[in-house]
């Protein structure tokens, strides 16, 4: 993990980048389909969805207090984001459409002033990051 500063138009910069962007997407997709079949089940899915934290970081729900149940339907509801055919199995260009959504999504929340957070080795933000600091030298 590092600290970063960015802003909303440093992520959309890097979505606006096709090749940046579909090559991060792309590495991702790869590491999560563990049976090389080109598409992501659910369970190839799962431990992404539960380690993005958006339960706690963005509705404030308490994952203690909710049944498993509850959980397992909610990580089902965010699966079938994106899984936008509904063939029960995320392919390469679905992911890069949700992912894409998610991504601006997290710009316009970021908006026009730099923040400065911590962001994980690898992970979308700091790719943007990287790809700003490059630009720039």
């Amino acid at each position: 993990m590092s600290v970063e500063i960015l802003d909303g138009r440093t992520v959309e910069s890097f979505v606006e980048d096709e090749g940046a962007f579909n090559s991060t997407v792309d590495d991702r997709f790869a590491a999560l389909d563990a049976d090389r079949d080109g598409r992501l089940s659910y369970a190839d899915m799962a431990g992404e969805l539960m380690s993005l934290r958006v339960l706690e970081t963005h509705f404030g729900v308490d994952k203690a207090a909710m049944g498993a149940d509850e959980l397992v339907e909610l990580y089902r509801g965010l699966f079938a984001r994106f899984d936008r055919d509904g063939d029960g199995a995320v392919d390469r260009e679905e992911f890069r459409a949700e992912m894409k959504e998610v991504m601006l999504a997290v710009a316009s929340g970021l908006g026009f002033l730099p923040v400065q957070m911590v962001v994980e080795e690898g992970s979308f933000l700091k790719r943007a990051v990287e790809r700003e600091l490059a630009k720039a030298a």
